[in-house]
């Protein structure tokens, strides 16, 4: 198996590893948590602050790999441009928006009235668009190297 091939076999594992992570806390767990009746919203709050704080931490480590394993052996301008912007939504997520969301998080624990935002539905658009990169990505890096003979 040629290099280019086994740079797209890991960019199609890393970039669907990170859309299952994304889609398991993302779009199931944290939804599912204000469902449970007996969990009031300020501590529901507080546990979706506390899970998005760790797993952005996490999400780096995919992100970086991926621009890496796309960029590096160069696979191909529409895969490392996925990857970057996944990346980049990650960026603006966890430099801008979290804080954000934490801060308004705080004040509604603390009891104070806020008047409404669009930062939530800013953070959940940037989900979807960043699970549809990573799907991409993914799918590309599988497609690739079943097209034929990939140059190393």
């Amino acid at each position: 198996m040629s290099r280019k091939r086994h740079a797209y076999a890991a960019a199609a594992f890393i970039a669907v590893f990170w859309l299952g992570m994304l889609v398991g806390v993302s779009f199931l767990a944290t939804p599912v948590k204000f469902e449970a009746p007996s969990l009031d919203l300020p501590v529901a709050l507080d546990v979706g602050r506390v899970t998005f704080a760790l797993f952005s931490r996490i999400e780096w480590i995919p992100a970086v790999l991926l621009l890496a394993v796309t960029a590096l052996p160069r696979l191909g301008s529409w895969m490392i441009a996925g990857a970057a912007a996944a990346l980049l939504l990650l960026a603006i997520e966890f430099f801008w928006l979290l804080p954000v969301l934490d801060q308004r998080v705080e004040a509604i624990i603390a009891g104070k009235p806020l008047p409404p935002s669009s930062h939530h539905f800013l953070y959940a658009s940037a989900e979807v668009v960043k699970a549809f990169l990573l799907l991409a990505v993914g799918l590309g890096g599988l497609m690739r190297p079943a097209k034929g003979r990939v140059a190393e």
